[in-house]
């Protein structure tokens, strides 16, 4: 089995790309998603999440806006959240994994890949991109989005270009759907997981 990250900054075009995947039968793990579930109404960390950050959660999920404001520019606040969530959705991935066994190739959607040192479990690795001022039209038309929000997420992640150096491949979303998927392909087929493969 394969194993092919898939990564980016905030906007590169992720899910668009991870679709794609799923589309042609690679089984994909959201982390995002993930996380969600966690979070959502009765996800298992929602009261662990509460006792840590009180007042963060409502109707039996967490409400990401009041925890967004609760860990913003505290550093210390955003590694007790990490400390949380990151174990929690990596038995998440081992579950997914467990479920796929006898797939040829699995796809994770995995954010903050590098920024997490979780970049070296992988067999390839998948970074999408797009020159910075695409990104952020895509980025802050997104509802409840500010400049100010967006500048504390980017300074959080890795910047594009270090990304880009150490990709096994770079998807540039920059351009039309149609290119995007002929970019899948070609990785697919590189890797001998193309149609006839």
């Amino acid at each position: 089995m394969r194993t092919i990250a898939l990564t980016g900054s905030i906007g590169m075009g992720k899910s668009t790309v991870a679709a794609m995947f799923a589309a042609r039968g690679i089984p994909v793990f959201d982390a995002d998603a993930a996380v969600r579930r966690l979070q959502g109404p009765g996800g298992k960390l929602v009261p662990v999440i509460e006792q840590r950050f009180p007042g963060t959660t409502r109707d039996g999920a967490v409400d990401r806006e009041a925890l967004s404001a609760a860990v913003l520019g505290r550093p210390d606040e955003l590694k007790a959240l990490e400390a949380i969530m990151h174990p929690a959705v990596h038995h998440e991935r081992t579950r997914f994994i467990v479920a796929h066994g006898d797939a040829p190739a699995l796809l994770f959607d995995i954010p903050l890949l590098f920024e997490t040192g979780g970049d070296r479990v992988f067999d390839v690795i998948i970074v999408v991109s797009a020159p910075a001022d695409v990104q952020r039209e895509r980025v802050l038309a997104r509802p409840g989005m500010t400049p100010e929000k967006l500048d504390h997420i980017l300074a959080r992640q890795m910047p594009d270009a270090e990304k880009r150096a150490r990709a096994t491949h770079v998807i540039d979303t920059s351009i039309s759907l149609a290119a995007t998927e002929a970019q899948v392909d070609e990785i697919l087929a590189g890797l001998g997981l193309g149609p006839g493969a």
